[in-house]
């Protein structure tokens, strides 16, 4: 499984470098339960992985930091993990902790197994309406703007539309309007 999450890693001044990631859950070798994160090349969070073997899984309700993340808006509030050199997210509903067991290189995205060391709940989980999934998919699409042809992204952000126009409140309104943006400079550029 899959899950669509926020993964703080700790930058080279020691700060918190936040990026959205989907998570798979894995079972290690001897039988602990881990994660396999497969950043990019280039990314921060490879080289912050590299160089600071740990990390922390937030998930939240807040979709804005899933849109921020991608719109430049990085700055989130903090606090310290239990057992790691590493923050998580102080708005986290749960966040676990965890430590590179294992690395496979690739030219493209390395596979980062890590071993989960403690996963603790701060808040219920609410759930997701549909606004918000609609904003989770459009960051994604977001993520992938130079990948994918402009017709299609036009077409899959129009069927999401219309799930934030029936149920959308003001936090999933400013992350899709933030997303919009990006989308609005991307075009610019196809068309200088």
């Amino acid at each position: 499984m899959i899950r669509e999450t926020l993964v703080v890693t700790r930058r080279a001044d020691g700060g918190a470098h936040l990026a959205p990631m989907g998570a798979q859950s894995v079972i290690l070798p001897d039988g602990a339960e881990g994660v396999l994160l497969q950043p990019f090349r280039p990314s921060a969070t490879l080289e912050n992985l590299q160089r600071w073997p740990c990390a922390t899984l937030n998930h939240v309700d807040d979709v804005r930091l899933f849109a921020g993340c991608l719109t430049g808006r990085r700055e989130w509030p903090t606090c310290e993990a239990r057992r790691i050199a590493c923050a998580r997210l102080a708005c986290a509903l749960a966040h676990e902790e965890l430590e590179v067991e294992r690395v496979e290189d690739d030219p493209q995205r390395p596979r980062f197994f890590l071993r989960l060391l403690a996963r603790a709940n701060h808040a219920p989980f609410p759930g997701f309406n549909r606004a918000k999934a609609a904003v989770i998919e459009a960051a994604i699409l977001v993520s992938r703007l130079h990948l994918l042809p402009p017709d299609k992204v036009a077409r899959e952000l129009d069927a999401l539309r219309i799930a934030l126009d029936k149920t959308a409140g003001a936090e999933e309104e400013e992350a899709w309007g933030w997303l919009m943006e990006a989308v609005a400079r991307h075009r610019e550029k196809l068309r200088a």
